[in-house]
């Protein structure tokens, strides 16, 4: 007798996920010694997608439509003697639901055209922590500070996260950690003695924790930047063999890719993973890019040395500062270079912490977040407070305690009122940064930032032809006072104080 698969729902949003489960063989290994695929035709496409064991004799098959209309399935494989045909419907897309996010020239933009410009923060193992640690972690992403969250697949083994995590990838056991703490990230890298992994047999129920979070994070319109790999490890997860990298990542990839609000990232400071050549990164982008149907966002984060951002396979720059001084201030020639989007993906934590990349002012990133944008890319927010609790946003979660998520939404309040997918740096005042809209011709808008400058006024000359509304905006008090419509060549008094800006609007 045929068994019947377990379908959710027949009827799907535009960019949802529809999910088939249906039992399967469970003799050997089932996670390496069967195959599963399915096929989803409509008259607009036709994909292929590989399936995965989800545990307890069950396999999925998941995939995202990217039109409306009928489509129908098919799934076979060794993993069953049978193969499984159907038909479902995907109605228009629900209201906030964008589709996945595109790289567009400098910029990025939802699949319906609708520009998107990451304000990100880093949370390494937020879906990690005890499940009170969680809750807070999203009521605090529901203020609406960020618009994307960097973290790991894999737990993570490092300064002030030495505990054990909410669970583990592979089957198997972990020994305590009972080394002595100094402090040395060196001392603190490799592989412990005492664990028992297997590391060709996954633990479903972390990735089923994993994809739960993710679906929240989309509830709440957060792209999830997922960390494939690093090097913060005692488990051995960071030294698996070439094979055992391969068979994570398609694993990875059949669980996650359906889901719209996925972005990959190979790995977090990929030149500490001393084993790994630039050979084995390629061949691991080769995976992704295979495995991946919808062309996900991709890219690998640097910690000494800068990645290829040219290569193909990138479809943007996830970079990570390199002076303790000036980060956001090379955008520019990130641009230029890798003639991709330019995402800064750590510039310092605001914090006080003993260590140099968490130490920083509200103020100061908030600074380096203005100098990003308006030079034409984005930045990422992480917070590192030394609290008696021990629990750190860049890491855990949990509740922010800094200055600068509010106004981190507050630029992202003034960049979503621009017009086109972003910004690019122009010609200015040697004090000033100073950029336009990135579109095609004269878009009449203007935005000059001043930093730690304090001008008491500033001249400009424009067009006598038009009028022109004109803002003072005030980066860390949050204001926007309206200085008035003007033309030609005008004066705008300025407060005599740092983090200021001046926005300018061709009326009509």
């Amino acid at each position: 007798m045929a068994k019947e698969p377990i379908i959710a729902a027949l009827t799907i949003e535009r960019w949802g996920v529809f999910e088939i489960a249906m039992p399967g063989k469970t003799e050997g290994n089932p996670f390496v010694d069967f195959a599963i695929e399915g096929t989803f035709t409509s008259t607009a496409e036709e994909v292929q997608v590989s399936g995965f064991y989800d545990g307890g004799g069950i396999y999925k098959v998941r995939f995202m439509p990217s039109f409306e209309g009928t489509y129908r399935y098919h799934v076979t494989g060794s993993f069953s003697d049978q193969a499984y045909d159907g038909v479902f419907t995907v109605t228009p897309a629900k209201a906030g639901n964008h589709g996945p996010v595109r790289a567009r020239g400098f910029h990025f933009e939802h699949e319906d055209g609708t520009p998107y410009f990451p304000m990100g923060t880093t949370c390494y193992v937020w879906q990690l922590q005890p499940e009170a640690v969680q809750r807070t972690t999203l009521d605090e992403l529901q203020k609406g500070y960020f618009n994307k969250i960097r973290f790991c697949v894999m737990p993570k083994h490092y300064l002030y996260n030495l505990h054990e995590p909410f669970s583990y990838p592979y089957e198997g056991t972990a020994a305590p950690f009972e080394k002595e703490i100094t402090g040395n990230f060196f001392q603190l890298m490799g592989v412990q003695p005492g664990h028992k992994f297997d590391f060709t047999r996954f633990n479903p129920a972390h990735f089923q924790h994993l994809e739960a979070c993710v679906v929240k994070l989309g509830k709440l319109g957060i792209e999830a930047d997922l960390i494939m790999m690093h090097a913060y490890d005692r488990w051995g997860f960071s030294q698996m063999s070439a094979k055992q990298d391969a068979l994570y990542f398609r694993y990875l990839l059949a669980r996650l890719s359906a889901y719209r609000n996925v972005w990959w990232s190979l790995a977090n400071e990929y030149d500490l993973l001393r084993t790994k050549s630039i050979a084995d990164w390629e061949r691991l982008a080769q995976i992704v890019v295979d495995n991946d149907p919808y062309h996900r966002l991709r890219s690998i984060h640097n910690c000494f040395g800068m990645y290829d951002y040219t290569r193909p396979w990138i479809t943007h720059c996830s970079i990570q500062r390199q002076d303790v001084y000036k980060c956001a201030e090379y955008t520019d020639e990130f641009r230029i270079r890798y003639g991709k989007p330019v995402v800064l993906d750590e510039i310092g934590y605001e914090g006080d912490i003993d260590q140099g990349w968490g130490n920083i002012s509200g103020q100061e990133l908030v600074r380096r977040f203005w100098e990003a944008a308006v030079r034409g890319g984005y930045a990422t927010h992480g917070e590192t407070f030394d609290r008696p609790e021990g629990v750190l946003w860049w890491s855990h979660g949990g509740k922010l305690h800094g200055e600068s998520p509010a106004r981190i939404r507050f630029l992202k309040d003034i960049l979503h009122q621009t017009p086109g997918a972003g910004l690019r740096r122009m010609e200015g005042a040697w004090d000033e940064i100073a950029a336009t809209a990135e579109v095609l011709g004269d878009s009449g808008y203007y935005l000059y930032y001043y930093g730690f400058n304090r001008p008491c006024k500033r001249t400009f000359m424009m067009d006598a032809a038009h009028t022109y509304r004109v803002e003072v905006i005030d980066t860390w008090e949050m204001t926007i006072q309206d200085a008035g419509v003007h033309n030609g060549t005008f004066t705008i008094e300025l407060p005599r104080k740092s983090y200021m800006a001046i926005r300018i609007r061709r009326v009509g």
